[in-house]
């Protein structure tokens, strides 16, 4: 896959580009709209509705989607939600847009402007797949059918597909898809990779390529994880082995289907509460797109730091350890031959925890922008098969900390860890952007 492509790559692409031109130049109007005239669609429907619709392309199986069900989805879903809010933002002004000053006409929707943006994005990176490229086509159709044809419109289709040009200019050279490798030679401590699939270290790239908020994906680096001969490090090697091991666990019930609801919420479920919140809170177009901007753009760049992290120290998993114990030059360790974790092992390092710093950065800037900060989710695994509602952002970490180390992937200071960058990511997210504009 590469990172921009031509107009002769998508000829679709030019086709719909040259018809939007000449609607745009036949009925836009420049003048005000006249007294008592419609206001602008701004149904905020429109913007839940796209990001299932980004979630389907860029994590559902082919030939429907990319099949990026791993954590390099969290980098696209922070693509579409920054060229989403620039969309909605440009024209409403309610918030300062993300490095663009451009702003749209007042009288453009910002409704048809969500669905450009939207599609121009996943067209750009996803396209050259015809079956995808057809659906996001027919979506598109769909979603500016509900618009009433004329100026506001036009206006906002135009401005849409700015916004998702404006993104695409940002993201171009960034890093993504760098030849990275890790060799570092075996050693106690040193990753490698894991049952079942023994696969290498999964998209490298991802702790080197530009980050969406942060200065650095380096400024919350955690520093490394405890050294074997440590006693906290010989204490979290026996919980993980006694309580994150497929068979013959000490888990009870409860803590078994905690670590499992924690096994497939990253992707999917965790988007889906967010548009189940905005739905139920009947927020407003600018203020959905702000959501999602604010958590899924912090999300991107937690997995980025993670990454960084991940690559520098190279920790090796639980499984790894346990099972080679006998050679770490620890005496209070033992190896445990066969020994397997709950769920199969990622294939990237232990330090520090992906999915906690996830939930780390989704919870705080979730948290900045509810009222109070409550968090109202309601989130659902199909693994677990439950559904929690979660109000208190410190105990949805807590959870997600106790999970993984059940789970058998991870050690439990690689978790609390991971929690505290992401939420240096999404404090510092809003600290720096989506502010309100003055």
């Amino acid at each position: 896959m590469t990172q921009a492509s031509s107009t002769s790559q998508h000829p679709r692409r030019w086709v719909r580009q040259a018809i939007i031109t000449m609607v745009v130049l036949a009925t836009v109007v420049a003048a005000a709209p006249a007294t008592g005239a419609r206001p602008p669609a701004a149904d905020p429907a429109v913007v839940a509705e796209w990001n299932a619709i980004a979630v389907s392309t860029i994590a559902g199986p082919a030939p429907n989607g990319a099949g990026k069900a791993n954590a390099e989805a969290f980098l696209w879903f922070g693509f579409v939600q920054a060229a989403v809010y620039n969309a909605v933002v440009g024209i409403t002004g309610d918030y300062e847009q993300y490095q663009w000053s451009l702003r749209g006409p007042r009288t453009a929707s910002p409704q048809a402007a969500v669905a450009a943006a939207a599609h121009g994005v996943l067209m750009e990176y996803f396209g050259e797949n015809p079956t995808i490229a057809a659906n996001l086509d027919a979506a598109l159709a769909s979603s500016l059918e509900q618009i009433p044809d004329g100026a506001s419109k036009s206006q906002g289709i135009q401005y849409g597909e700015r916004a998702a040009a404006r993104l695409i200019r940002l993201r171009a050279n960034d890093g993504r898809f760098a030849p990275i490798v890790f060799d570092v030679p075996l050693a106690p401590g040193v990753w490698r990779p894991t049952p079942t699939a023994f696969a290498p270290f999964f998209d490298p790239w991802l702790g080197q390529v530009d980050p969406l908020v942060l200065n650095s994906l380096t400024q919350f680096r955690p520093g490394p994880p405890p050294a074997i001969a440590t006693d906290l490090y010989v204490e979290e090697f026996e919980e993980v082995r006694d309580y994150g091991v497929k068979t013959g666990s000490l888990r009870s019930p409860a803590q078994t289907e905690t670590a499992l609801f924690f096994s497939d919420i990253s992707l999917g479920p965790l988007q889906a509460a967010l548009r189940d919140l905005v739905t139920r809170h009947r927020l407003n177009i600018s203020d959905s797109a702000r959501l999602f901007a604010a958590v899924d753009m912090s999300v991107a760049d937690a997995v980025g730091a993670v990454w960084d992290a991940k690559f520098l120290y190279g920790w090796w998993r639980p499984v790894t350890a346990i099972q080679l114990a006998d050679d770490d030059g620890n005496p209070a360790t033992a190896g445990v031959p066969g020994w397997e974790p709950l769920i199969a092992t990622p294939p990237y390092p232990d330090w520090p925890s992906g999915l906690s710093a996830v939930v780390g950065a989704y919870t705080t800037a979730l948290a900045r922008i509810n009222p109070g900060g409550v968090l109202d989710l309601n989130i659902t695994s199909a693994a677990a098969g439950v559904t929690r509602h979660y109000d208190d952002a410190a105990v949805l970490q807590q959870d997600t900390i106790d999970g993984r180390v059940w789970l058998g992937i991870h050690f439990r200071t690689a978790d609390e860890v991971g929690r505290a960058m992401g939420v240096q990511v999404g404090n510092w997210a809003l600290d720096h952007f989506f502010a309100p504009r003055s």
